[in-house]
């Protein structure tokens, strides 16, 4: 005779139940950050007492509400009489996302978002208030709110990526950004038999994974990175697929003397350390500087790093070759960061195409005659690609473009260059926006 299933211990139930507000707690000051404040998400600490789970729960869900901002307005803005005050707001918007995105049961949401919102200022009457509203907005039919378009790029971003790719390739990128991103990793070279054991550890731990064109692995989203198998062993590293091709573009050989500009958080130098190359990456910020170097640590790869502004350092002598990773508006990695089109502002764009035409200068400047460069951005805007190379090999008569084999993603930019975009077809789960070209010196 079958037992019937064991209770479950209320003590674990209260525990989990715990845990659950402690994230929600942590995301409302996340999503208050990104709103309200203009702070990136990894750039916002997390409560000292609160607990990886709990973290990595909480940036789930900002993650969902931000790719579901807009719907998730579209059905609370008819229930609100005015813009509630931003914690409450942030609250509402998350308890909208759990119930229409993320299927969470509507009364466990509605009654812990009471709770919360009796605890903060306000105390009964915005308890109330979210009651009330919360009632009203999980009545809301799932066919009404899939129904509800996809989060639509700020206006200034959406002219500019219609002008270069046409209207329905915009779509496509709207699309890909709502979908959001796989987990892709990048190993160092090792004998097929042992990258095949990794493959199938992978597999068995957090399955399917797709072998990518280039050699990424890829696993679904929502995985918790540090419990995968060879992470604590360093025999792999988080980064997209498009984001390893620049690294292979400038194809660094053993013994090569190699500059990794603006390097921070590492994944390019890894690559490049990993060919055997003499490696050197520098970045102007001590902290990302730290994570580089615990990410060299827990891979056994070797580089020097140097913390300083690219602008104002000279390597003790000229370099065969420099990968330029240049600072950008990032909108070509919306999908895996949608608070994004809440913080860019086109303003700053021209600042940021000034930089990047110092640096492309600078590190032509420390190559040695026929040494390479390869200037990247994890941009979808030409401003930051296309139209940054024509500029630059204008002010630099020395610099040519480097023939070079087709990349196994992406396609040949129409002003010279290579480019990925989130809408490409070739991956069904898509990749980042990138430009990137190699370059010569004469």
């Amino acid at each position: 005779m079958s037992r019937p299933p064991p209770r479950p211990d209320h003590a674990d139930t209260a525990t989990a139940a715990q845990d659950r507000d402690a994230a929600r707690g942590l995301a409302i000051d996340l999503l208050v950050g990104v709103l309200n404040d203009g702070q990136m998400l990894d750039e916002q600490p997390f409560a000292q007492h609160s607990t990886p789970e709990q973290r990595a729960r909480a940036r789930r869900l900002v993650l969902a509400c931000l790719r579901d901002l807009q719907r998730a307005d579209a059905v609370l803005n008819p229930l609100l009489r005015k813009p509630p005050p931003p914690h409450l707001h942030a609250l509402l918007r998350l308890s909208v996302v759990e119930i229409l995105t993320l299927d969470a049961p509507a009364h466990a949401v509605v009654q812990a978002a009471v709770t919360t919102a009796r605890a903060q200022q306000g105390g009964s009457a915005m308890a109330g208030l979210v009651n009330a509203v919360l009632r009203r907005a999980a009545t809301t039919e799932a066919q009404t709110w899939a129904a509800l378009p996809p989060g639509r790029l700020p206006g200034w971003l959406r002219r500019r990526l219609g002008a270069a790719y046409g209207k329905d390739a915009v779509a496509g990128i709207e699309a890909a950004h709502h979908a959001g991103a796989p987990l892709d990793l990048t190993l160092p070279p090792m004998p097929a038999a042992e990258r095949d054991a990794l493959t199938q550890a992978l597999d068995t731990a957090a399955g399917p994974v797709q072998a990518l064109p280039g050699g990424s692995l890829r696993l679904g989203a929502g995985v918790q990175v540090s419990a995968l198998p060879g992470y604590a062993e360093g025999r792999w590293w988080v980064q997209d697929a498009a984001a390893a091709l620049p690294a292979t573009l400038l194809a660094a050989q053993v013994d090569e003397a190699v500059l990794d500009l603006c390097a921070a958080p590492g994944g390019k130098t890894m690559q490049l350390a990993a060919t055997g190359a003499q490696v050197t990456a520098l970045d102007r910020s001590a902290r990302r500087l730290e994570r580089l170097r615990a990410n060299l640590a827990r891979t056994g790869l070797v580089a020097e790093t140097v913390c300083a502004d690219a602008l104002d350092w000279q390597p003790p002598a000229p370099v065969d070759a420099v990968l330029l990773d240049a600072p950008c508006t990032a909108t070509g990695t919306i999908r895996r960061h949608p608070e994004l089109p809440q913080i860019r502002k086109p303003a700053g764009l021209q600042a940021l195409t000034d930089l990047q035409a110092q640096l492309i200068d600078t590190a032509a400047g420390f190559l040695r005659p026929g040494g390479r460069l390869v200037y990247c951005t994890c941009s979808l805007l030409p401003q930051e690609g296309e139209d940054q190379l024509a500029a630059a090999l204008a002010r630099n008569p020395g610099l040519t473009l480097a023939p070079h084999p087709p990349l196994p993603l992406g396609a040949p930019a129409a002003k010279g260059g290579w480019r990925t975009r989130p809408d490409d077809p070739a991956l069904a789960d898509g990749m980042d926006g990138f430009f990137m070209v190699l370059l010569q010196k004469a």
